[in-house]
Protein backbone atom coordinates (compact mmCIF):
# COMPACT_ATOMS: atom_id res chain seq x y z
CA UNK A 1 0.00 0.00 0.00
CA UNK A 2 1.46 3.38 -1.07
CA UNK A 3 1.43 6.02 1.70
CA UNK A 4 1.95 9.68 0.73
CA UNK A 5 4.32 11.78 2.92
CA UNK A 6 1.44 14.18 3.64
CA UNK A 7 -0.54 11.27 5.15
CA UNK A 8 2.42 10.50 7.43
CA UNK A 9 2.48 14.08 8.73
CA UNK A 10 -1.28 14.03 9.28
CA UNK A 11 -1.00 10.77 11.20
CA UNK A 12 1.73 12.19 13.45
CA UNK A 13 -0.59 15.11 14.24
CA UNK A 14 -3.46 12.72 15.01
CA UNK A 15 -1.32 10.64 17.37
CA UNK A 16 0.31 13.61 19.12
CA UNK A 17 -2.71 15.83 19.67
CA UNK A 18 -5.92 13.89 19.02
CA UNK A 19 -5.55 10.51 20.80
CA UNK A 20 -5.36 8.40 17.63
CA UNK A 21 -4.37 4.83 18.42
CA UNK A 22 -4.65 1.21 17.42
CA UNK A 23 -6.99 0.20 20.22
CA UNK A 24 -6.26 -3.49 19.83
CA UNK A 25 -4.39 -6.09 17.84
CA UNK A 26 -6.32 -9.30 18.47
CA UNK A 27 -5.05 -12.73 17.48
CA UNK A 28 -7.84 -15.19 16.74
CA UNK A 29 -6.90 -18.82 17.44
CA UNK A 30 -8.97 -21.88 16.53
CA UNK A 31 -9.26 -24.38 19.38
CA UNK A 32 -11.36 -26.86 17.44
CA UNK A 33 -8.57 -29.45 17.43
CA UNK A 34 -8.14 -29.20 21.23
CA UNK A 35 -11.35 -31.04 22.13
CA UNK A 36 -11.08 -34.06 24.42
CA UNK A 37 -13.54 -35.82 26.76
CA UNK A 38 -10.98 -35.55 29.57
CA UNK A 39 -11.10 -32.00 30.97
CA UNK A 40 -7.45 -32.13 32.07
CA UNK A 41 -6.25 -33.09 28.59
CA UNK A 42 -8.52 -30.42 27.07
CA UNK A 43 -7.01 -27.75 29.33
CA UNK A 44 -3.50 -28.94 28.49
CA UNK A 45 -4.27 -28.80 24.75
CA UNK A 46 -5.75 -25.30 25.03
CA UNK A 47 -2.83 -23.93 27.04
CA UNK A 48 -0.27 -25.41 24.67
CA UNK A 49 -1.96 -24.12 21.54
CA UNK A 50 -2.48 -20.57 22.80
CA UNK A 51 1.04 -20.22 24.16
CA UNK A 52 2.50 -21.64 20.94
CA UNK A 53 0.61 -19.39 18.53
CA UNK A 54 0.68 -16.22 20.65
CA UNK A 55 4.16 -16.49 22.17
CA UNK A 56 5.49 -13.64 19.99
CA UNK A 57 2.31 -11.56 19.73
CA UNK A 58 3.25 -8.90 22.27
CA UNK A 59 6.89 -8.69 21.15
CA UNK A 60 5.85 -8.33 17.51
CA UNK A 61 3.17 -5.69 18.10
CA UNK A 62 5.63 -3.69 20.23
CA UNK A 63 8.17 -3.83 17.39
CA UNK A 64 5.59 -2.67 14.82
CA UNK A 65 4.46 0.09 17.19
CA UNK A 66 8.04 1.34 17.42
CA UNK A 67 8.52 1.05 13.66
CA UNK A 68 5.51 3.22 12.74
CA UNK A 69 5.20 5.36 15.87
CA UNK A 70 1.51 4.52 16.25
CA UNK A 71 0.42 3.53 19.79
CA UNK A 72 -1.00 -0.01 20.05
CA UNK A 73 -2.93 0.10 23.31
CA UNK A 74 -4.00 -3.53 23.77
CA UNK A 75 -2.80 -6.94 22.66
CA UNK A 76 -5.55 -9.52 22.92
CA UNK A 77 -6.54 -13.06 21.98
CA UNK A 78 -9.88 -14.48 20.88
CA UNK A 79 -10.59 -18.21 20.74
CA UNK A 80 -13.26 -20.57 19.43
CA UNK A 81 -16.37 -20.45 21.66
CA UNK A 82 -15.52 -22.68 24.60
CA UNK A 83 -19.05 -24.16 24.69
CA UNK A 84 -18.20 -25.77 21.34
CA UNK A 85 -14.66 -26.85 22.24
CA UNK A 86 -15.60 -28.33 25.63
CA UNK A 87 -18.99 -29.78 24.63
CA UNK A 88 -17.85 -33.39 24.92
CA UNK A 89 -16.18 -33.07 28.32
CA UNK A 90 -17.60 -35.15 31.15
CA UNK A 91 -17.47 -32.37 33.76
CA UNK A 92 -20.17 -30.41 35.62
CA UNK A 93 -18.81 -26.97 34.70
CA UNK A 94 -16.18 -25.27 32.55
CA UNK A 95 -14.67 -22.84 35.04
CA UNK A 96 -11.35 -24.72 34.91
CA UNK A 97 -11.14 -23.85 31.21
CA UNK A 98 -11.53 -20.17 32.06
CA UNK A 99 -8.63 -20.47 34.49
CA UNK A 100 -6.54 -22.14 31.78
CA UNK A 101 -7.34 -19.29 29.37
CA UNK A 102 -6.39 -16.78 32.06
CA UNK A 103 -3.07 -18.53 32.74
CA UNK A 104 -2.24 -18.71 29.03
CA UNK A 105 -3.11 -15.03 28.55
CA UNK A 106 -0.95 -14.09 31.50
CA UNK A 107 1.99 -16.16 30.30
CA UNK A 108 2.03 -14.64 26.80
CA UNK A 109 1.49 -11.13 28.21
CA UNK A 110 -1.80 -10.11 26.55
CA UNK A 111 -4.36 -7.80 28.16
CA UNK A 112 -7.52 -9.88 27.63
CA UNK A 113 -8.65 -13.17 26.14
CA UNK A 114 -12.16 -13.59 24.75
CA UNK A 115 -14.12 -16.65 23.80
CA UNK A 116 -15.62 -18.02 27.00
CA UNK A 117 -18.70 -17.96 24.84
CA UNK A 118 -21.76 -19.79 23.57
CA UNK A 119 -24.07 -19.33 20.57
CA UNK A 120 -27.60 -20.12 21.77
CA UNK A 121 -29.91 -18.08 19.55
CA UNK A 122 -32.10 -21.07 18.72
CA UNK A 123 -31.61 -23.26 21.77
CA UNK A 124 -29.11 -24.49 24.33
CA UNK A 125 -27.20 -27.76 24.34
CA UNK A 126 -25.92 -29.38 27.54
CA UNK A 127 -22.51 -27.82 26.84
CA UNK A 128 -24.02 -24.37 26.36
CA UNK A 129 -25.80 -24.61 29.70
CA UNK A 130 -22.65 -25.75 31.47
CA UNK A 131 -20.73 -22.81 30.08
CA UNK A 132 -23.41 -20.23 30.91
CA UNK A 133 -23.77 -21.49 34.47
CA UNK A 134 -19.96 -21.37 34.82
CA UNK A 135 -19.76 -17.65 33.94
CA UNK A 136 -20.03 -16.15 37.46
CA UNK A 137 -17.26 -18.39 38.79
CA UNK A 138 -15.18 -17.95 35.64
CA UNK A 139 -15.28 -14.15 35.66
CA UNK A 140 -14.86 -13.78 39.40
CA UNK A 141 -11.83 -16.10 39.57
CA UNK A 142 -9.93 -14.74 36.55
CA UNK A 143 -8.59 -11.33 35.54
CA UNK A 144 -8.25 -11.46 31.77
CA UNK A 145 -11.04 -13.75 30.58
CA UNK A 146 -14.03 -12.23 28.76
CA UNK A 147 -17.34 -13.91 28.05
CA UNK A 148 -20.08 -13.44 25.47
CA UNK A 149 -23.39 -15.16 24.78
CA UNK A 150 -25.27 -14.74 21.51
CA UNK A 151 -28.99 -15.13 22.30
CA UNK A 152 -30.58 -13.79 19.10
CA UNK A 153 -30.16 -13.50 15.34
CA UNK A 154 -32.31 -12.12 12.58
CA UNK A 155 -32.55 -15.62 11.10
CA UNK A 156 -33.38 -17.48 14.33
CA UNK A 157 -35.27 -14.98 16.47
CA UNK A 158 -34.68 -14.49 20.21
CA UNK A 159 -34.10 -17.36 22.62
CA UNK A 160 -36.08 -16.01 25.58
CA UNK A 161 -35.09 -18.93 27.81
CA UNK A 162 -31.47 -17.85 27.37
CA UNK A 163 -32.42 -14.20 27.90
CA UNK A 164 -34.13 -15.10 31.18
CA UNK A 165 -31.13 -17.13 32.33
CA UNK A 166 -28.70 -14.33 31.47
CA UNK A 167 -30.51 -11.92 33.80
CA UNK A 168 -29.71 -14.28 36.67
CA UNK A 169 -26.13 -14.76 35.45
CA UNK A 170 -25.50 -11.00 35.27
CA UNK A 171 -26.83 -10.55 38.82
CA UNK A 172 -24.75 -13.41 40.20
CA UNK A 173 -21.61 -12.22 38.42
CA UNK A 174 -22.06 -8.75 39.94
CA UNK A 175 -22.46 -10.25 43.41
CA UNK A 176 -19.37 -12.45 42.97
CA UNK A 177 -17.32 -9.32 42.19
CA UNK A 178 -19.09 -6.94 44.58
CA UNK A 179 -15.81 -5.90 46.20
CA UNK A 180 -14.80 -4.39 42.83
CA UNK A 181 -18.11 -2.71 42.01
CA UNK A 182 -19.43 -5.70 40.05
CA UNK A 183 -16.57 -5.50 37.54
CA UNK A 184 -17.15 -9.10 36.44
CA UNK A 185 -20.13 -7.80 34.44
CA UNK A 186 -17.79 -5.50 32.49
CA UNK A 187 -16.31 -8.69 31.00
CA UNK A 188 -19.68 -10.15 29.96
CA UNK A 189 -21.63 -9.25 26.81
CA UNK A 190 -25.00 -10.55 25.62
CA UNK A 191 -25.34 -10.30 21.82
CA UNK A 192 -27.75 -10.35 18.93
CA UNK A 193 -26.10 -11.10 15.56
CA UNK A 194 -22.60 -11.37 17.07
CA UNK A 195 -19.83 -11.06 14.44
CA UNK A 196 -17.23 -13.84 14.17
CA UNK A 197 -14.30 -11.47 13.70
CA UNK A 198 -14.81 -8.72 16.29
CA UNK A 199 -11.43 -7.72 17.81
CA UNK A 200 -12.94 -5.68 20.66
CA UNK A 201 -13.52 -6.98 24.18
CA UNK A 202 -15.49 -8.14 25.94
CA UNK A 203 -17.34 -9.61 22.93
CA UNK A 204 -14.50 -11.05 20.85
CA UNK A 205 -14.48 -14.74 19.92
CA UNK A 206 -12.94 -16.65 17.02
CA UNK A 207 -15.83 -17.77 14.82
CA UNK A 208 -16.35 -21.35 13.68
CA UNK A 209 -15.74 -20.36 10.05
CA UNK A 210 -12.51 -18.50 10.76
CA UNK A 211 -9.04 -19.81 9.76
CA UNK A 212 -6.54 -21.47 12.10
CA UNK A 213 -4.97 -18.19 13.18
CA UNK A 214 -5.77 -14.64 12.17
CA UNK A 215 -4.93 -11.05 13.11
CA UNK A 216 -7.83 -8.62 13.50
CA UNK A 217 -7.17 -4.97 14.25
CA UNK A 218 -9.40 -2.48 16.04
CA UNK A 219 -8.69 1.18 15.28
CA UNK A 220 -10.14 4.03 17.29
CA UNK A 221 -10.10 7.75 16.75
CA UNK A 222 -13.03 9.70 18.25
CA UNK A 223 -10.63 12.47 19.23
CA UNK A 224 -9.48 12.78 15.61
CA UNK A 225 -13.05 12.94 14.28
CA UNK A 226 -14.04 15.41 17.00
CA UNK A 227 -11.13 17.69 16.10
CA UNK A 228 -11.93 17.48 12.38
CA UNK A 229 -15.61 18.35 12.87
CA UNK A 230 -14.82 21.27 15.19
CA UNK A 231 -12.37 22.69 12.64
CA UNK A 232 -15.15 23.22 10.09
CA UNK A 233 -16.50 26.75 9.59
CA UNK A 234 -20.31 26.78 10.00
CA UNK A 235 -20.82 23.50 8.09
CA UNK A 236 -24.02 21.90 6.87
CA UNK A 237 -24.73 18.35 8.03
CA UNK A 238 -23.65 17.18 4.57
CA UNK A 239 -20.31 18.92 5.07
CA UNK A 240 -19.91 17.18 8.43
CA UNK A 241 -20.63 13.79 6.86
CA UNK A 242 -18.02 14.36 4.15
CA UNK A 243 -15.46 15.46 6.76
CA UNK A 244 -16.04 12.33 8.86
CA UNK A 245 -15.79 10.08 5.79
CA UNK A 246 -12.44 11.57 4.78
CA UNK A 247 -11.10 11.33 8.32
CA UNK A 248 -12.24 7.70 8.63
CA UNK A 249 -10.56 6.92 5.31
CA UNK A 250 -7.21 8.14 6.64
CA UNK A 251 -7.56 6.28 9.95
CA UNK A 252 -8.46 3.04 8.19
CA UNK A 253 -5.45 3.15 5.87
CA UNK A 254 -3.14 3.59 8.84
CA UNK A 255 -4.76 0.67 10.69
CA UNK A 256 -4.49 -1.69 7.74
CA UNK A 257 -0.77 -0.99 7.34
CA UNK A 258 -0.20 -1.92 11.00
CA UNK A 259 -2.40 -5.02 10.85
CA UNK A 260 -0.88 -6.46 7.70
CA UNK A 261 2.65 -5.94 9.04
CA UNK A 262 1.85 -7.70 12.32
CA UNK A 263 0.20 -10.58 10.43
CA UNK A 264 3.17 -10.89 8.06
CA UNK A 265 5.67 -11.06 10.89
CA UNK A 266 3.62 -13.66 12.78
CA UNK A 267 2.89 -15.67 9.61
CA UNK A 268 -0.83 -15.41 10.35
CA UNK A 269 -3.80 -14.50 8.15
CA UNK A 270 -4.79 -10.84 8.14
CA UNK A 271 -8.48 -10.81 8.99
CA UNK A 272 -10.35 -7.52 9.35
CA UNK A 273 -9.81 -3.89 10.16
CA UNK A 274 -12.52 -2.84 12.61
CA UNK A 275 -12.86 0.94 12.51
CA UNK A 276 -14.88 1.65 15.63
CA UNK A 277 -14.92 4.99 17.41
CA UNK A 278 -14.31 3.57 20.89
CA UNK A 279 -14.06 6.41 23.40
CA UNK A 280 -11.82 6.58 26.46
CA UNK A 281 -12.19 8.62 29.65
CA UNK A 282 -9.62 11.10 28.26
CA UNK A 283 -11.05 14.57 27.60
CA UNK A 284 -11.87 15.04 23.90
CA UNK A 285 -11.63 11.31 23.11
CA UNK A 286 -15.40 11.11 23.19
CA UNK A 287 -18.24 10.10 20.88
CA UNK A 288 -20.58 12.40 22.86
CA UNK A 289 -18.21 15.29 22.09
CA UNK A 290 -18.53 14.59 18.35
CA UNK A 291 -22.34 14.69 18.58
CA UNK A 292 -22.15 17.96 20.49
CA UNK A 293 -19.72 19.36 17.89
CA UNK A 294 -22.50 18.85 15.33
CA UNK A 295 -24.66 21.33 17.25
CA UNK A 296 -26.31 19.49 20.14
CA UNK A 297 -26.20 21.34 23.45
CA UNK A 298 -25.82 18.06 25.34
CA UNK A 299 -25.66 14.43 24.27
CA UNK A 300 -29.07 12.83 24.79
CA UNK A 301 -31.18 15.80 23.78
CA UNK A 302 -33.60 15.56 20.85
CA UNK A 303 -31.61 15.05 17.65
CA UNK A 304 -28.99 12.82 19.27
CA UNK A 305 -30.13 9.66 17.49
CA UNK A 306 -30.08 11.46 14.11
CA UNK A 307 -26.60 12.84 14.77
CA UNK A 308 -25.35 9.39 15.78
CA UNK A 309 -26.86 7.87 12.64
CA UNK A 310 -24.94 10.39 10.53
CA UNK A 311 -21.72 9.63 12.40
CA UNK A 312 -22.05 5.85 12.19
CA UNK A 313 -22.88 5.91 8.48
CA UNK A 314 -20.02 8.26 7.59
CA UNK A 315 -17.50 6.16 9.55
CA UNK A 316 -18.58 3.00 7.74
CA UNK A 317 -18.48 4.66 4.29
CA UNK A 318 -15.04 6.15 4.87
CA UNK A 319 -13.68 2.84 6.10
CA UNK A 320 -15.18 0.85 3.23
CA UNK A 321 -13.67 3.28 0.74
CA UNK A 322 -10.20 2.79 2.23
CA UNK A 323 -10.08 -0.99 2.56
CA UNK A 324 -11.82 -4.14 1.37
CA UNK A 325 -11.01 -5.72 4.75
CA UNK A 326 -13.26 -3.59 6.94
CA UNK A 327 -15.25 -5.87 9.27
CA UNK A 328 -16.03 -6.64 12.88
CA UNK A 329 -18.37 -4.01 14.29
CA UNK A 330 -17.07 -0.82 12.57
CA UNK A 331 -18.99 2.29 13.58
CA UNK A 332 -19.46 4.24 16.80
CA UNK A 333 -19.50 2.79 20.32
CA UNK A 334 -21.49 4.42 23.12
CA UNK A 335 -20.11 2.93 26.36
CA UNK A 336 -21.26 5.29 29.11
CA UNK A 337 -18.50 4.69 31.67
CA UNK A 338 -15.75 4.99 29.06
CA UNK A 339 -16.89 8.29 27.52
CA UNK A 340 -16.29 11.50 29.50
CA UNK A 341 -18.96 13.33 27.48
CA UNK A 342 -21.60 10.68 28.17
CA UNK A 343 -20.77 10.60 31.87
CA UNK A 344 -21.27 14.36 31.94
CA UNK A 345 -24.57 14.05 30.01
CA UNK A 346 -25.91 11.44 32.46
CA UNK A 347 -24.98 13.61 35.43
CA UNK A 348 -26.67 16.69 34.01
CA UNK A 349 -29.81 14.68 33.19
CA UNK A 350 -29.80 14.90 29.38
CA UNK A 351 -28.99 11.23 28.74
CA UNK A 352 -31.24 8.43 30.00
CA UNK A 353 -31.31 4.66 29.62
CA UNK A 354 -34.32 4.95 27.31
CA UNK A 355 -32.50 7.43 25.07
CA UNK A 356 -29.44 5.18 24.98
CA UNK A 357 -31.68 2.32 23.83
CA UNK A 358 -32.98 4.49 20.97
CA UNK A 359 -29.39 5.39 20.02
CA UNK A 360 -28.46 1.71 19.77
CA UNK A 361 -30.75 1.35 16.76
CA UNK A 362 -28.26 3.36 14.71
CA UNK A 363 -24.85 2.81 16.37
CA UNK A 364 -22.59 -0.19 15.91
CA UNK A 365 -23.22 -2.05 19.18
CA UNK A 366 -25.67 -1.49 22.03
CA UNK A 367 -26.24 -0.68 25.71
CA UNK A 368 -22.65 -0.66 26.86
CA UNK A 369 -20.96 -0.22 30.25
CA UNK A 370 -24.08 1.05 31.99
CA UNK A 371 -24.37 0.82 35.77
CA UNK A 372 -27.84 0.33 37.26
CA UNK A 373 -28.91 -0.03 40.91
CA UNK A 374 -27.70 -3.22 42.56
CA UNK A 375 -31.27 -3.98 43.68
CA UNK A 376 -32.49 -4.20 40.05
CA UNK A 377 -34.37 -7.53 39.67
CA UNK A 378 -32.91 -10.18 37.38
CA UNK A 379 -36.17 -10.14 35.38
CA UNK A 380 -35.72 -6.42 34.67
CA UNK A 381 -32.17 -7.03 33.46
CA UNK A 382 -33.53 -9.82 31.22
CA UNK A 383 -36.20 -7.46 29.88
CA UNK A 384 -33.59 -4.81 29.05
CA UNK A 385 -31.63 -7.51 27.22
CA UNK A 386 -34.77 -8.62 25.35
CA UNK A 387 -35.50 -5.07 24.17
CA UNK A 388 -31.98 -4.67 22.86
CA UNK A 389 -32.02 -8.07 21.15
CA UNK A 390 -35.28 -7.11 19.40
CA UNK A 391 -33.64 -4.00 17.96
CA UNK A 392 -30.79 -6.09 16.57
CA UNK A 393 -33.03 -8.88 15.28
CA UNK A 394 -35.48 -6.65 13.42
CA UNK A 395 -32.86 -4.26 12.03
CA UNK A 396 -30.45 -7.03 10.94
CA UNK A 397 -27.60 -5.52 12.94
CA UNK A 398 -25.36 -6.38 15.86
CA UNK A 399 -26.66 -5.20 19.22
CA UNK A 400 -25.36 -6.03 22.67
CA UNK A 401 -25.83 -5.44 26.37
CA UNK A 402 -23.07 -4.93 28.93
CA UNK A 403 -24.92 -3.96 32.09
CA UNK A 404 -23.54 -3.70 35.64
CA UNK A 405 -26.07 -3.99 38.50
CA UNK A 406 -23.67 -2.37 40.96
CA UNK A 407 -23.92 -4.11 44.36
CA UNK A 408 -24.89 -1.73 47.17
CA UNK A 409 -25.23 1.23 44.79
CA UNK A 410 -28.29 3.27 43.88
CA UNK A 411 -29.24 6.06 41.48
CA UNK A 412 -26.87 9.00 41.85
CA UNK A 413 -23.98 6.89 43.12
CA UNK A 414 -20.84 6.28 41.08
CA UNK A 415 -18.86 3.11 40.37
CA UNK A 416 -15.14 3.53 39.76
CA UNK A 417 -13.61 0.88 37.49
CA UNK A 418 -10.42 2.71 36.51
CA UNK A 419 -8.35 2.52 33.34
CA UNK A 420 -10.18 2.32 30.02
CA UNK A 421 -13.35 1.14 31.82
CA UNK A 422 -13.68 4.54 33.47
CA UNK A 423 -16.41 5.73 35.83
CA UNK A 424 -20.08 4.71 35.74
CA UNK A 425 -22.81 6.91 37.19
CA UNK A 426 -25.64 4.63 38.37
CA UNK A 427 -28.68 5.19 36.12
CA UNK A 428 -32.34 4.58 36.96
CA UNK A 429 -34.39 1.77 35.41
CA UNK A 430 -38.15 1.56 34.96
CA UNK A 431 -39.61 0.42 38.27
CA UNK A 432 -42.58 -1.45 36.76
CA UNK A 433 -42.21 -5.23 36.57
CA UNK A 434 -41.47 -7.34 33.48
CA UNK A 435 -41.32 -10.56 35.48
CA UNK A 436 -44.39 -12.26 33.99
CA UNK A 437 -43.30 -11.52 30.45
CA UNK A 438 -39.80 -12.91 31.00
CA UNK A 439 -41.13 -15.99 32.84
CA UNK A 440 -43.15 -17.06 29.79
CA UNK A 441 -39.93 -18.18 28.08
CA UNK A 442 -39.87 -19.86 24.67
CA UNK A 443 -38.68 -18.12 21.55
CA UNK A 444 -39.65 -14.87 19.87
CA UNK A 445 -39.86 -15.96 16.21
CA UNK A 446 -37.60 -14.55 13.54
CA UNK A 447 -39.07 -11.48 11.81
CA UNK A 448 -40.30 -11.43 8.23
CA UNK A 449 -36.97 -9.78 7.33
CA UNK A 450 -35.34 -13.19 7.87
CA UNK A 451 -36.99 -14.60 4.73
CA UNK A 452 -34.36 -13.51 2.23
CA UNK A 453 -33.79 -16.67 0.16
Amino acid sequence: MLIHPEEILETIQMVSNENLDIRTVTMGISLRDCSNPDIDILNENIYKKITTYARDLVKTTDAVENLYGIPIINKRISVTPIAVVAEGCDTPDFSSVAKTLDRAADDVGVDFIGGFSALVEKGMTAGDLKLIKSIPEALSSTKKVCSSINVATTKAGINMDAVSLMGDIVKETAQRTADQGGIGCAKLVIFANAPDDNPFMAGAFHGIGEPECTINVGVSGPGVVNSAVRSLDDPTLGDISECIKKTSFKITRMGEVIGREVARRLEANFGVLDLSLAPTPAIGDSVAAILEAMGLESCGTHGTTAALALLNDAVKKGGAMASSSVGGLSGAFIPVSEDAGMIRAVRRGSLSLDKLEAMTSVCSVGLDMIAVPGKTPASTISAIIADEMAIGMVNKKTTAVRLIPAPGKDVGDTVEFGGLLGTAPVMPVNEYSSEKFIARGGRIPAPIQALTN
